[in-house]
């Protein structure tokens, strides 16, 4: 059997990093670890070929010589999903699809000949018995979440990796909070379900093997949503793992803010390479976290959350989001001011949207105030339903909160206090490498000579150099997460 693994083209958005990606030869930021580990559950017999099409062109050529094509992808994929499948079709190829997307969103694609759904661990292996028997059925589901104990190592060896900026490796999936307009619950459920310490371990030996240094990020839900199991086995072997191998990866991963009252777990992970969290801070509003009931982040001072992380060697980025019916007039004020005071430089600012199947998709749909216009993109400037606050006035606010932290003067003002902030962690060592100082004469030109309002830019290097010389890459990778980060706000 010969399998085609197509992973669609992602438009251009805040996480895809491709006006950034130019600076270090790069052609996308992180690789399809569905697929992978798809492809490493089918027979071993097989001949399995993969296509992102974010790194390489799905010729017509390809697609003949498959006998299937297996197609995965997100709701912001949707416009390369559909064509992919176009393409297929006109081509007289099978299709299969599976993930998010599709799980989500299957009765609404045409073209598809099979979906399988769900968490591959469960349906795959139905579709698989059913092809050796020729007894197909056009959709593969299951209510079921399972063990992580059989989930094989994704085949990363089916990537060119030296094209990634990130790899990924997943630890665990499921989140035992349920915030009103996530998915990830419907999709992984509340019971965080994990993956034994050897089987991670394996993983890493795995990619380290393949030759990847430099970022890895472990894609969890919620990284700590099982604090005892990562405390007690995880995270000592892990370190035990880093120390020995002599660090040769950076992880990032997404957490809940309550990481912030565990300093004993903060400095594990610190120890074990993490470098930076993803936070999901939403608003600094009570009464909007309330709607959205996201418990967690209630009763605390979220200031002193953020700074906790910050001091513990953690570079925090933060989630945030305009559009809750509870948002009162200021909140455009109030988020910049968050922003701002908080030092968190990689800010992702979006609109409410409701994500078909979740909690706040259902409320508003009861309400009769859903629109048909959920893109994906948290950052394109859309919403799909129709807001509390008056249209006209939210589209002010957001385009004001864009344009005012990514905007050169802000944006460079929280590199510098975040400089100042951080604590660095003791392994994390200035090695420079060649491709280093290329992606730096690429900033020089790029950002330093190029770029409008260039002298914040040059105030920030020298103000690097002379006062946190150690954090200096650190401060001109920022630089261009900033330069990617305007590019976004003016498309929006």
């Amino acid at each position: 059997m010969k399998i085609l693994l197509v992973y669609p083209e992602t438009p251009s958005t805040f996480w895809g990093f491709q006006n950034a990606l130019k600076f270090i030869s790069k052609k996308a930021s992180e690789p399809p670890l569905g697929l992978l580990t798809v492809a490493a559950m089918l027979p071993k017999e097989w001949d399995l070929r993969l296509i992102d099409m974010n790194v390489t062109a799905l010729s017509d050529e390809s697609i003949i010589w498959a006998d299937y094509v297996f197609l995965s992808g997100m709701n912001i994929q949707l416009n390369s999903f559909k064509d992919v499948i176009k393409r297929c079709n006109i081509l007289g190829v099978k299709v299969v699809a599976g993930g998010p997307l599709a799980t989500t969103m299957y009765k609404d694609i045409l073209g598809v000949d099979y979906f399988v759904l769900n968490e591959a661990e469960n349906t795959l292996p139905q579709f698989l018995n059913d092809l050796e028997n020729s007894k197909l059925k056009p959709v593969y589901t299951s209510e079921e979440f399972p063990e992580l104990d059989n989930t094989p190592a994704p085949m990363w060896e089916l990537l060119d990796i030296k094209k990634y900026a990130t790899m990924d490796i997943q630890y665990s999936r499921g989140c035992p909070y349920d915030c009103e307009f996530c998915s990830i619950t419907m999709l992984n459920g509340h019971r965080p379900r994990v993956k034994s310490t050897n089987q991670f371990i394996d993983e890493l030996e795995k990619l380290f093997n393949l030759g990847w240094r430099g970022d890895v990020m472990i894609v969890d839900d919620n990284f700590i949503g099982n604090k005892k199991i990562l405390k007690s086995e995880m995270l000592p072997e892990l370190i035990a793992w880093s120390r020995l191998r002599k660090y040769p990866f950076k992880f990032i991963t997404e957490a809940s803010i309550n990481l912030a009252d565990d300093s004993e777990l903060c400095g594990m992970m610190v120890d074990a390479g993490f470098s930076s969290v993803f936070v999901g801070i939403e608003t600094p509003n009570d009464e909007s976290l309330k709607e959205c009931g996201k418990k967690q982040n209630l009763k605390r001072d979220l200031n002193k959350s953020v700074s906790a992380l910050q001091n513990n060697g953690l570079i925090v980025t933060g989630g945030f989001i305009l559009g809750f019916d509870n948002d009162p007039p200021n909140i455009f004020d109030r988020q910049i001011n968050f922003i701002q005071d908080n030092s968190i430089v990689t800010a992702m600012v979006g609109l409410l949207n409701a994500p078909e199947g979740t909690k706040l998709f259902k409320r508003l749909k009861s309400e009769n105030r859903l629109l048909e216009n959920f893109s994906g993109n948290n950052m394109d400037g859309t919403i799909n339903f129709k807001p509390s606050m008056p249209y006209r006035e939210l589209m002010q606010g957001y385009h004001k909160v864009i344009h005012t932290i990514y905007s050169q003067k802000e944006y460079y003002y929280r590199v510098k206090s975040f400089l100042q902030k951080y604590t660095m962690p003791v392994w994390q060592k200035q090695k420079i490498s060649i491709n280093d100082l290329k992606a730096f004469y690429r900033i020089l030109f790029r950002i330093g000579l190029l770029e409008k309002g260039k002298k914040y830019f040059w105030k920030l290097l020298l103000y690097s150099l002379i006062r946190h010389p150690k954090k200096f890459q650190i401060s001109m990778t920022l630089a261009v997460y900033g330069f990617h980060f305007r590019r976004i706000a003016e498309s929006t």
